[in-house]
């Protein structure tokens, strides 16, 4: 390239990013604009929004009127935003407010049950409706509650609202599924219903799931099909016995080919007591259940204790833990089940899932399943073939089952994350 066209194309260069300068700046505020934005926005409230569910783009642009922090450490506010499943099939969201510094004191909790037929938009823009309410009495105290305008819909006609269905939920889904080869078929068909009752005196959950499937493997000499089914009904019963107490029951069906059951039903009377009052659930439980009962085993095959049919009686003991604060959050469960003929015949199993801020910016998450098994009196008599084994087609004897993953997170820089850019998003 010639002396000229190097010049050339640098002066090109040069002038195109002085023009694109001096667009961009076109668009920039006046300074005296910008001086007053900031001190504007100085003064807004320091909010920190624990919520694994919300999108908080979206927050961000709806409640444009407070600063949101990076570290609860920083903010003066602090929300949690719980979800547990509703009676109706949708989600309780609980979002409780905490006032820290000068708004020490002013705590608020405020709820709101989405509908199953509503849209995803329809349950963001409710859940921000809510957001804003509660946040609006922090913003109240600030200068910034002179730039928010307060509307209201139209007025609602009053009246009486009247359950047909008496609270009553059902949800049936299907998913067959099916993948061709030359040398393989697959049909795979899986079903459910679920029906439930919920009330704050009772508990009604029943719960039917279906699977099938069939494998097939086509090779010049040999041509071989699996098969695979499983069907299992859950029943379970809940009474109301005050803010600490609850008694009921549960009640299994099952059939399942690789599990060696032609039928299997469990019937267990339990009670439990919460540590800590229900209502307080979303933010912390304690409870412990007991449970006795019998259970009644028809096998496919005979199993490695030489029984075709028994009769089973024995008890289960489960303990859950879970709170969630500004440091984080922890849920803890264990359980353990024996069967009166024979003690050493049990199972006992522990669940752990952690959330911890350490310190500013380090958060640590830790998941643990692990489970010691000696209860498989169902295990078939006889060596498993190879199929058996690799397409896991018949249970196999373990001793213990273990599953953990951890992950740590740190982030530093500025404090502030009021800003909202969706491009090149995902």
């Amino acid at each position: 390239m010639s002396l000229y066209s190097k010049t050339a194309l640098l002066l090109f260069a040069l002038s195109a990013l002085l023009s694109f300068t001096a667009f961009a700046q076109e668009d920039l505020p006046a300074q005296e604009d910008l001086a007053a934005q900031k001190n504007l926005r100085k003064d807004a409230v320091k909010v920190f929004i624990d919520c694994n569910s919300c999108d908080m783009n979206f927050t961000r642009q709806e409640i444009p009127w407070v600063n949101y922090m990076r570290d609860v450490r920083e903010a003066q506010v602090y929300v949690l935003v719980t979800r547990q499943n509703s009676g109706n099939g949708g989600d309780l969201y609980t979002y409780t407010f905490h006032g820290m510094e000068e708004y020490a004191g002013m705590d608020d909790t405020l709820v709101y049950t989405s509908n199953p037929y509503e849209t995803s938009t329809e349950i963001r823009e409710r859940r921000t409706n809510l957001m804003k309410a509660g946040l609006l009495r922090f913003a109240s105290r600030t200068p910034l509650i002179n730039e928010i305008d307060i509307t209201h819909g139209d007025a609602i006609e009053q009246a009486e609202v009247i359950d047909k269905w008496r609270n009553w939920v059902f949800e049936i889904s299907t998913s067959p599924e099916y993948t061709a080869e030359e040398s393989y078929k697959r049909l795979d068909i899986r079903n459910s219903l679920r029906v439930t009752r919920i009330t704050p005196d009772i508990k009604i959950e029943v719960d039917f799931d279906q699977s099938y499937t069939r494998q097939r493997f086509i090779e010049e000499d040999l041509d071989t099909t699996y098969l695979r089914s499983f069907e299992r009904l859950e029943n379970l019963f809940v009474k109301s016995l005050g803010d600490h107490w609850s008694a009921g029951m549960i009640w299994e069906i099952k059939t399942s080919t690789s599990e060696n059951y032609d039928f299997n039903t469990m019937i267990m009377p339990s009670i439990e007591y919460d540590l800590f009052p229900y209502a307080e659930a979303t933010h912390r439980q304690l409870r412990f259940l007991y449970g006795i009962g019998y259970q009644f085993n028809d096998y496919t095959d005979t199993t490695i204790y030489n029984m075709t049919r028994e009769n089973l009686f024995g008890h289960q003991l489960r303990v859950a833990y879970q709170v969630q604060k500004k440091w984080g959050s922890i849920s803890f469960s264990l359980r353990g089940m024996n069967y009166f003929h024979d003690f050493s015949k049990h199972m006992v199993a522990a669940d752990l899932f952690t959330r911890i801020r350490l310190f500013k910016g380090l958060s640590l998450t830790l998941n643990l399943e692990a489970a010691r098994i000696n209860d498989q009196l169902n295990l078939r008599k006889g060596e498993l073939s190879e199929a058996e084994r690799l397409l896991r087609l018949r249970e196999q004897a373990t001793g213990y089952e273990v599953q953990t993953g951890i992950g740590l997170s740190y982030t530093f820089g500025s404090i502030y994350n009021n800003i909202v850019n969706p491009r090149f998003g995902n």
